[in-house]
């Protein structure tokens, strides 16, 4: 049997603080706080997806994760509705350090515009906006 992927439903970050995260997430790039499983994880809703948030301390036994889950080493990009210039200013007022942009890159609909900085683990996080 073939199969082909239909969407990306969540991805998961190891974070160093997960109330930190959660309070950068939602600030800065608004998404919403929630609470699921038996064990009260935490994650950040946006849109149709999700990002599970998995403090660094938690075990392989507490929670099955990538073999070398770290605090840092994700690369992720956002796409927004709104321009660079306002995403920059955004952040700006923010005090969040824009590390690059805006650039002209290739998204997976196509060229898009992007600014990055990086989250309070210090993963690189890409905003970019189509058209």
């Amino acid at each position: 049997m073939r199969f082909s992927v239909d969407r990306l439903d969540h991805l998961v970050i190891t974070v160093q603080d997960v109330e930190l995260a959660v309070a950068w997430y939602q600030k800065v790039l608004g998404m919403e706080r929630l609470t699921f499983g038996p064990q009260l994880r935490t994650a950040l809703a946006f849109g149709g997806q999700k990002i599970n948030l998995r403090p660094v301390e938690a075990t392989q036994q507490e929670w099955f994760s990538g073999v070398a889950a770290a605090p840092g080493t994700q690369d992720l990009c956002f796409v927004v509705t709104v321009t660079a210039d306002e995403v920059i200013g955004h952040l700006h007022d923010l005090g969040v350090a824009v590390e690059l942009g805006p650039v002209r890159k290739d998204g997976a609909l196509g060229p898009i515009t992007s600014v990055y900085c990086r989250d309070p683990d210090g993963n690189l996080i890409e905003i970019a906006t189509y058209g």
